[in-house]
């Protein structure tokens, strides 16, 4: 992993805005609509191509492919995996966590209408979502069928050589490539103990099917990001609002613990472990302080730690490593911009937030990165496209002014 020893280097979160035929192309599979495979399959390629071109010619040091070739960050999973069936939701299923996540409890009439609308306000103009449902982009639920084991070769290759393409002659200093977790952000699996003893040992099951992916990544000379991963341990208790706080402590441990057993084997240094809280454009005000989950973080074997810190709930936190050291040898990656404002920070201010990282952990151990994807699906936008490019050309523009002032 490539680290800021001259300069400050820049990265993002992983989801970038789908191209107008990918969206399509997604829409039509996602509502079992004729569509042509082999033309998508084109449209991606030409996509990844050009998204990797533009990450470049906006300044993005640490590049990857969009998430281009999946329909979202982590449910592409069953397609790689065998012993999964996406079943239907039940009729009166919690799929938006209403009734037990604590944040929907504080704000309902907040959460009323944002769920109404928040997927359609930046969806490409003339593709019209009347026709999809509206549920959330994580919203497929999977029936255990039979053995979890990986059968996905053939489509992370895929995924390995159009990227390898795609940088190919670019000057990039790193390229990325992300990948669910075992821990998937809400794991409401059926039948589960009709194959497996446990949900620990389905999901430590999980983590050994993983982990063939996370291996092929790396051992073509990329960097694997890990997502939807485990410091959110109130929604691997299926959001359980009673949950003590030694029910939440336990699982963020057993967590750490099954995600480091899907990464035996992988070289520290090209892990990028990326944290969100949710990443919704939305309150956070039950968001768990950096301070609580920090050093269940830094059990993670990962060289790199990605976290929010443009959200206004947390960008204060970058005090929190006034307190705790960041391991030696080891990489901060704060969001230095938002993924849900259409405000492009200004260079400046980006430049600031970077110096006041740097002040506590070191100039060296530091990318800038955005707080997380900027389309998580791919009916999902969570601001305009021009927008988006706008603000990662500020990341960059930002990190060369601390970079003249760092290195002065």
């Amino acid at each position: 992993m490539k680290r800021s020893t001259e300069r400050i280097l820049t990265t993002h979160a992983g989801s970038l805005v789908r191209t107008r035929e990918i969206v399509e192309g997604m829409k039509a599979h996602t509502i079992n609509q004729p569509y042509n495979e082999e033309q998508l399959a084109a449209d991606i390629k030409r996509g990844i191509k050009d998204v990797v071109r533009k990450q470049v010619e906006v300044g993005i040091d640490i590049v990857n492919d969009g998430e281009y070739a999946r329909p979202g960050c982590h449910c592409y999973v069953h397609e790689r995996l065998t012993g999964l069936e996406p079943r239907p939701l039940d009729p009166d299923e919690d799929v938006w966590g209403a009734r037990s996540d604590l944040e929907q409890i504080k704000f309902p009439e907040f959460f009323e209408q944002y769920h109404d609308h928040f997927r359609y306000i930046w969806m490409l103009p003339g593709v019209s979502l009347a026709d999809v449902p509206n549920l959330p982009g994580n919203y497929e639920r999977f029936t255990v069928t039979g053995p979890v084991t990986y059968r996905g070769q053939e489509l992370v290759r895929r995924d390995i050589d159009t990227l390898k393409a795609a940088t190919e002659g670019l000057d990039v200093a790193d390229v990325f490539i992300t990948a669910t977790t075992p821990m998937m952000a809400r794991r409401s699996d059926r039948n589960v103990l009709e194959h497996y003893p446990s949900q620990d040992a389905y999901l430590y099951a999980l983590a050994d099917a993983l982990r063939d992916e996370y291996t092929a990544i790396t051992d073509a000379g990329f960097l694997v990001q890990i997502e939807l991963g485990v410091l959110n341990p109130r929604r691997q208790l299926l959001n359980n609002a009673n949950a003590s706080p030694e029910e939440l402590r336990k699982a963020m441990d057993i967590g750490v613990d099954i995600v480091n057993h899907a990464l035996q084997g992988i070289p520290e240094d090209q892990v990028r472990y990326h944290h969100c809280w949710g990443s919704m454009n939305s309150p956070h005000t039950q968001d768990a302080p950096l301070k609580d989950i920090v050093q269940s973080m830094l059990r993670i074997k990962a060289q790199a730690y990605a976290v929010e810190a443009a959200n206004p709930r947390h960008e204060h936190e970058w005090m929190v490593w006034k307190d705790v050291k960041l391991p030696d040898g080891k990489v901060l990656i704060p969001g230095i911009i938002s993924h849900q404002t259409n405000v492009v920070e200004h260079p400046e201010l980006v430049a600031w937030r970077i110096k006041n990282y740097a002040s506590v952990v070191g100039k060296e151990n530091l990318i800038a990165g955005a707080d997380c994807g900027f389309s998580q699906y791919w009916d999902s936008i969570r601001v305009h496209p021009s927008v988006q490019w706008a603000k990662l050309q500020a990341l960059a523009e930002g990190a060369r002014l601390a970079s003249r002032d760092l290195w002065n």
